[in-house]
């Protein structure tokens, strides 16, 4: 008589419990375990060791993940061993959708799907699923909890999902616990990091480009990554309440997205949707009244101490200056002015009062102007981390601003931790973000969102939340102590911090000189500058300096000029932490603009310009460097000149220390 395999398995089971090794586990073999991505190139398997479950990943038949395990520990018990593959299905999926904004038109999201059913084997027998996507540019995945006897309600303590690299890769990070994630990114091996936040970089010595980071994060904990002993294995860690627990959950209930991007090249990380693919599609439905913009402010000038917040002799948020700056933005058509300080509260920072400004600001004077002007007044919410005294208020703060036309508001965070206790990328913070991005969604407002929980991509479900901060901005070039931003800091960010989502870093000073702190300034030349308007994305972006500082100066017109929206985005060229070219073609026209910077070395790029459309002329206004710029000595040399370009050009430019070119590229 013949035995197949399983009837072999289950003669040795019995011959087992016989034996009285009843308690000893085995290897279940898995069917259709592995999932590919489109191109047939990367390839994720999923499977048991010891009744734990866990996943590798490969491209070309190199290793990028070693078995890394998956689980969690519950306040109840785990769902980490004594696990079962109950069922594995498999599916494909291709679409392509529009955005109503974003750094190109159209998005595909084309990817192979494998769903695996688990199930925990102890007396309490719950089951979970891992839904993997396997994309061409990388991989996503998340746990589902459907509803079920014993799983309703249920605490996490612990996320165990793994990622087990085979090799010590070069990493860009920033600790997790940065306030506000305002920090600079660091390179180090993975052996040398301790908890960081994602975004996550990273470069393999064969040269492929990884980040890990998570999409949609709905309802959940932020996921951090820890380093697992001296290895260079990393553990997710979620950011906790205050009182330790990691995640409330009731079933039927998804985590976030667990993404990591696969690429070929640096510049191949930035143009990435994979992110974005793996958020909800938007369900504001109609989305007309939601328009990009770049916008000034008297923000500059209050760092700068010739305003103040509060009210005061010097109080920067009066009427009379607020019409000067909308008549600026009128002249030079920008489509708003941010205005903050106010309302009343900033005299204690404490309890700002979201409906009543201070006498010396005229709201209604103010916004009857700035639409006879075709120009918006852009409001803002400080809340000093206080999310109570702010929900308490925020319906009737979004209705009372909507009532004077104010459709856009910069809404903050400064102070330690949410209420004094929660941080602020805890379950806590995130539900409280998601609830003020639904309420001005009600209102038809827009968000740009400071002191945020680092985005996952949420603007694909809910457009409105433009802009986010996440990231050490320009600002700190005004009052850091520690001099400002190196100028390697905005070759890194687009690789790192940019690719969670568009960054309000505000770019754009033309003065250079800091009459409050000497010795902290900007960093750049006046070119680079130009060039960051392109380099870094954001569709609501602010032109930073106050406005005496524009005026007569030729440069302005590169700020004035270049869109807030694209239609298509590439990165001909890029180093992390060295230098980086980004081109982008405006949405409204065929024209385009381009970004070129580098770090605190001068250098010589070589820019090609085959993006462009062939069998076409084009005129190039370039805005670069002039004769002995340099970012400590002498930022301001300017050379602006025309030029008649094609698809086949190549130009060659001297970039100066810390220094860029920017270029408008219009079709003729």
């Amino acid at each position: 008589m013949k035995l197949h395999r399983k009837d072999l398995l289950k003669v040795f089971c019995l011959f087992a419990v016989l034996m009285g090794f009843s308690q000893m586990t085995f290897a279940q073999i898995l069917k259709n375990n592995k999932v590919t991505s489109p191109d047939g190139k990367i390839v994720l398997e999923v499977g048991l060791d010891k009744s734990k479950i866990y996943y590798k990943v490969s491209k070309e038949g190199k290793s990028i993940l070693n078995p890394s395990f998956l689980g969690f520990d519950l306040k109840d018990g785990s769902l980490k061993d004594n696990l079962s593959v109950k069922n594995i299905t498999h599916s494909k999926f291709d679409e392509t959708w529009k955005q109503p904004w974003g750094e190109e038109i159209e998005v595909r999201n084309h990817y192979n799907e494998m769903k695996v059913l688990v199930k925990d084997n102890s007396k309490l027998s719950r089951e979970f699923i891992i839904d993997f996507k396997v994309y061409d540019d990388g991989f996503g995945f998340r746990y589902e909890f459907p509803k079920q006897k014993n799983l309703n309600e249920f605490v996490i303590m612990d996320e165990l999902t793994e990622f087990n690299f085979p090799e010590d890769h070069k990493t860009w990070s920033i600790p997790y616990n940065t306030e506000f994630y305002e920090g600079l990114f660091k390179s180090n091996p993975i052996s040398k990091i301790d908890t960081v936040a994602t975004p996550l970089t990273m470069e393999t010595r064969s040269g492929l480009f990884l980040t890990i980071h998570q999409a949609n994060l709905t309802d959940y904990a932020s996921m951090n990554l820890a380093k697992v002993g001296n290895s260079t294995k990393l553990k997710s860690y979620l950011t906790p309440w205050a009182t330790g627990e990691k995640m409330f959950a009731k079933a039927p209930f998804n985590t976030p997205w667990r993404t990591m991007i696969i690429a070929n090249s640096a510049g191949d990380l930035m143009i990435s949707r994979l992110m974005l693919n793996l958020n909800e599609p938007n369900k504001l439905g109609d989305v007309s009244w939601i328009k990009p913009g770049r916008y000034i402010g008297i923000w500059w000038a209050i760092h700068m101490e010739k305003y103040t917040w509060k009210a005061g002799p010097k109080h920067g948020a009066n009427t009379e200056n607020v019409l000067r700056y909308i008549d600026f933005a009128a002249k030079h058509k920008f489509s708003g002015v941010l205005v903050e300080g106010w309302n009343k509260g900033w005299e204690d920072w404490k309890d700002f009062k979201f409906t009543e400004p201070y006498p010396d600001f005229d709201i209604k004077k103010i916004t009857d102007y700035a639409k006879s002007k075709n120009v918006t007044l852009i409001g803002h919410h400080e809340t000093a981390g206080n999310t109570v005294n702010y929900e308490n208020q925020m319906s009737d703060a979004f209705a009372y601003y909507k009532k004077f036309g104010v459709d856009v508001v910069k809404t903050g965070y400064v102070g330690g931790k949410l209420d004094g206790k929660q941080p602020h990328s805890s379950q806590y913070g995130v539900r409280h973000y998601r609830k003020v991005i639904e309420e001005a969604a009600k209102h038809k407002i827009m968000i740009d969102n400071h002191e945020p929980v680092m985005p996952t991509g949420l603007q694909r479900t809910l457009p409105n939340l433009m802009t986010q901060e996440g990231v050490r901005g320009q600002e700190w070039d005004a009052w850091s102590k520690d001099g400002g931003n190196p100028p390697e800091h905005t070759t890194i960010i687009p690789f790192t911090r940019g690719l969670a989502g568009p960054i309000d870093f505000t770019p754009g000073t033309f003065n250079f000189t800091n009459p409050v702190l000497p010795n902290t300034k900007v960093h750049t030349t006046l070119a680079k500058q130009l060039a960051l308007s392109v380099i870094i994305y954001s569709p609501l972006q602010m032109a930073s300096d106050m406005i005496e500082n524009y005026e007569n100066n030729p440069a302005f017109e590169f700020i004035t000029s270049c869109p807030t929206d694209w239609s298509k985005t590439v990165v001909p060229d890029a180093k992390i932490g060295e230098f980086v070219t980004i081109a982008r073609r405006d949405k409204a026209t065929d024209n385009w603009f381009l970004g070129s910077i580098t770090n605190k070395d001068a250098r010589t790029v070589k820019l090609d310009l085959k993006f462009l459309d062939p069998n076409k002329k084009y005129k190039a206004k370039i805005f670069r460097d002039g004769k002995g710029a340099d970012y400590e000595t002498n930022p301001y040399p300017i050379i602006i000149e025309e030029k008649e370009v094609d698809s086949k050009t190549i130009l060659s430019v001297d970039l100066a220390r810390s220094g860029g070119v920017a270029m408008i590229l219009t079709k003729l």
